[in-house]
């Protein structure tokens, strides 16, 4: 992908609020319950809020009764990337921007029916983009 968005620190600090940033850049997390998306219905994209590309629509958005935001696929798969996370002690398949490179969340194989993936994705690294139905 050609579009990729590399800046410096200093530049994603400057850009970004500090849970933002300890979240997209440093690979945190939120506590669950706590963000602004875990419970929200409106329907729209949700898109990084760290470069803005499209990531997930409302339509895939599922209450996955975890505390955070959840969806069952990506708007498109070359939206997000899958890298394996061995942190913490256990092994997890951690959930990035390609665009930025910015850590979004995780994915796992205990999702509704329709593909069996909960995509769990932290609110702060996400922005809704709130848009009508049909």
């Amino acid at each position: 992908m050609d579009d990729k968005i590399e800046k410096t620190d200093a530049e994603w600090r400057g850009e970004l609020t500090p849970e933002q940033y300890r979240i997209l850049r440093q690979k945190g997390t939120e506590r669950a319950f706590t963000g602004i998306y875990w419970d929200t219905k409106a329907p729209g994209v949700y898109r990084c809020a760290g470069c803005g590309q499209e990531l997930f629509t409302s339509d895939s958005k599922f209450d996955s009764g975890c505390g955070w935001p959840s969806f069952d696929r990506p708007l498109s798969e070359s939206g997000v990337e899958e890298h394996e996370d061995a942190s913490l002690g256990m092994l997890r398949t951690e959930v990035t921007c390609s665009r930025c490179g910015g850590h979004l969340g995780h994915v796992f194989p205990d999702g509704p029916p329709t593909t069996g993936l909960r995509y769990c994705i932290n609110s702060a690294s996400l922005r809704l983009d709130e848009r009508p139905p049909g």
